[in-house]
């Protein structure tokens, strides 16, 4: 069964448009802080390109080389704002420029290696894939953080040199901020929707294989992850009032449920009936055909009769039930493309 990865989004560094940017001192504080501004924004733009190819379907893996790029660029952006020159002996927006790109630099290079360690394993179990997205949004948080310290430096500094800045987002800077919104959401969701998709599988490997108390263990507790999840969704407000992932998890659940709680009892059924028929079956099969008396016959007529009845039930339960799954399985996936291709514009550097 195909379970889907959730996707790794950073949220944007903002800076504000300032006068045309000069690596060359200037006496001019706006065009100085212009200079660092350009710098980023080459970063910005490597990093929003990453979050379009992640956002639309591409693993963390395939997206190595992309990852590679971008510590190259966050590389050379050091060596830029290294070459940039104090303003009137003040260091402190450089310093802090280079602190920041140092930090973004771990953060891909260090959290991000885990992540994609981490994103072959995040499947085998629920917890695992919570794990996976935890450290996600983490690395995120670690951004954002620094984001916040960075933006605080720029403003200090243009408040020391009586610059006035206009608080206006870029549109590559809204398009990274949303991108971190979206990415808050859908994680939400998607955790729901797998957390019972896991337990579905289980289920059906423990019917495969015929283990009952396996059965009966994973029918509950899928029964209880779906009743949570669908009362945790009518709690999580749709991004950008779109509620079409919600309601494609939505449709997923219901399923899961109703298959648990009615169908996947008409199976059970059927493999304690055919458990009882087995011992039928041998004990008759045991006796010679002179020593079987018309009561063994009888009764092992009826058995068979019993046994394909349960058996045609338990088959046709199980065929609307796989066919339902490829549905809502294929609901989601087709929902959350179409989620992040409305919602997460392709962006290339």
């Amino acid at each position: 069964m195909k379970k889907f990865t959730s996707l790794v989004i950073i949220t944007a560094l903002i800076f504000f448009p300032f006068t045309k940017a000069s690596a060359q001192a200037t006496d001019n504080p706006g065009d100085y802080m212009s200079a660092f501004g350009k710098i980023i924004t080459e970063v910005n733009a490597s990093n929003m390109a990453y979050i379009s190819q992640a956002a639309h379907g591409h693993r963390a893996r395939k997206l190595e080389k992309m990852r590679a790029k971008l510590l190259e660029t966050i590389t050379d952006s050091r060596y830029k704002v290294s070459a940039l020159p104090m303003y009137k002996g003040d260091n402190s927006l450089r310093k802090e420029s280079m602190d920041h790109l140092m930090f973004v630099y771990n953060v891909f290079n260090d959290d991000y290696r885990k992540i994609v360690n981490m994103e072959e394993i995040a499947e085998q179990s629920f917890d695992e894939m919570e794990a996976y997205i935890l450290l996600q949004e983490k690395s995120e948080e670690k951004i954002k953080e620094a984001n916040e310290k960075m933006n605080k430096a720029f403003d200090d500094f243009a408040a020391k040199n009586k610059v006035n800045l206009i608080d206006n987002k870029s549109e590559l800077s809204q398009k990274m901020d949303d991108a971190g919104k979206l990415n808050k959401y859908v994680n939400k969701i998607y955790l729901v929707f797998f957390k019972c998709n896991w337990e579905d599988g289980k289920l059906t490997e423990a019917l495969n294989a015929k283990k009952l108390n396996d059965v009966e263990q994973a029918r509950n507790a899928l029964i209880k992850y779906a009743n949570e999840g669908l009362a945790s969704l009518d709690t999580i407000k749709p991004f950008a009032n779109d509620g079409s992932l919600a309601a494609a998890c939505k449709r997923a659940l219901q399923f899961y449920k109703k298959n648990a709680e009615q169908d996947v009892p008409k199976q059970t059924d059927y493999l304690l009936k055919a458990e009882n028929f087995d011992k039928i079956k041998k004990a008759f099969e045991a006796k010679s055909q002179l020593d079987r008396t018309k009561e063994d016959v009888d009764t092992y007529n009826k058995a068979v009769k019993e046994i394909n009845a349960v058996m045609n039930i338990a088959n046709q339960s199980g065929s609307n039930a796989n066919q339902m799954r490829t549905q809502v399985v294929n609901g989601w996936n087709e929902a959350e493309k179409n989620y992040s291709d409305a919602h997460t514009p392709y962006y290339k550097k």
